[in-house]
């Protein structure tokens, strides 16, 4: 009897061994706080854990495992498993995904982001840049048309912008800065203590992130249609951890993607988006909507960013091939 006691608990712990050996955690690096612009992530952590019995979780982290600007980094040797980053904060190191982020002058609906943003991911020149990084891109952050808040006086004419110092991406900024705006960097945790400083005096951002960061505080006009585009944030993972994974786990992962973006849209649209504008109304800004002669120089400009860009990254891989499946997919 002892030595079947003695059977069954051998076999027992070697089953509990074997159960807490299958077990996968990955860890994922976000910034900031919890926040409408981590819903995404925030959702698929719950998924996965639910789909795999809590086999498979993502143990997620605000700036406790690395920069912002350094997660792609991070992916790439394997510190961590899977982060969130923005194509701007560094566009050397991927400047094929930058494509997303030109001014389309087009004002497009977020659900239609994401799918624009998804298709551009799996591009396979896209594929190859990011693969520099051993990284592949999970799922997008779809963010609506970035839109200015200023403490400047409120604009009367597209020269006013002249002098401004503007934090914001690539696409925006260009052009902005031929209407002679000021492209200022500066850290997203610290952009309300530079307007409040005067290090810069204003900032583009999507709805979330002017709540994130009460750029509305000191603000004394927001725009209402700039339509130049916003940023990409996209999802990555390490490839090889992604390789790693069991089938199934793998499944639960990959199979989540579209439901967690499907949550993310809709708490988006029918939640931040209202905040933003009602925080704006709360704090008396002057709402600015550029006339539409003003659009149409605007939309003049942001062509002439796009070619550039294209001449830009010519030498470096088939831009133009990439921009033109870009551009026919915002046009769609």
């Amino acid at each position: 009897m002892n030595k079947n006691l003695i059977l069954a608990s051998a076999i027992t712990i070697g089953l509990l061994a074997a159960e807490a050996q299958a077990a996968t955690e990955w860890n994922v690096s976000l910034w900031g706080k919890r926040r409408a612009f981590t819903e995404n992530v925030e959702k698929l952590a719950e998924l996965v854990k639910k789909k795999t019995n809590g086999d498979f979780t993502l143990k997620i982290s605000y700036g406790g495992l690395s920069k912002s600007k350094e997660n792609l980094d991070g992916i790439s040797f394997g510190a961590f498993e899977m982060a969130q980053f923005c194509s701007f904060y560094h566009k050397d190191k991927n400047p094929t995904i930058t494509v997303t982020e030109l001014p389309f002058a087009k004002d497009v609906s977020l659900s239609r982001v994401a799918e624009i943003y998804q298709k551009v991911h799996e591009h396979p020149i896209v594929v190859k840049d990011l693969a520099r990084w051993n990284a592949t891109i999970l799922m997008p952050t779809p963010l609506p048309q970035y839109n200015i808040v200023s403490k400047t006086d409120p604009l009367q004419s597209l020269s006013d912008l002249k002098g401004v110092r503007v934090r914001g991406p690539g696409g925006i900024m260009g052009v902005l800065g031929k209407l002679g705006a000021v492209k200022t960097g500066v850290p997203f945790s610290e952009v309300r203590q530079s307007m409040d400083s005067g290090v810069i005096d204003s900032a583009t951002f999507a709805p979330h992130a002017h709540l994130a960061t009460k750029t509305y505080k000191v603000g004394k006009w927001a725009s209402t249609n700039l339509n130049l585009g916003s940023a990409n944030c996209p999802v990555v993972v390490n490839t090889e951890a992604l390789n790693s994974l069991s089938a199934s786990n793998k499944k639960a992962l990959l199979g989540s993607v579209d439901e967690a973006i499907a949550f993310y849209v809709d708490s988006y649209d029918n939640k931040t988006t209202g905040k933003y504008e009602q925080a704006v109304t709360d704090q008396g800004l002057t709402r600015v909507t550029f006339t539409s002669a003003q659009t149409a120089e605007l939309n003049k400009l942001a062509a002439s960013v796009r070619e550039d860009w294209v001449k830009k990254y010519s030498s470096k891989f088939d831009a133009k091939t990439l921009f033109d499946f870009t551009e026919k997919l915002f046009n769609n």
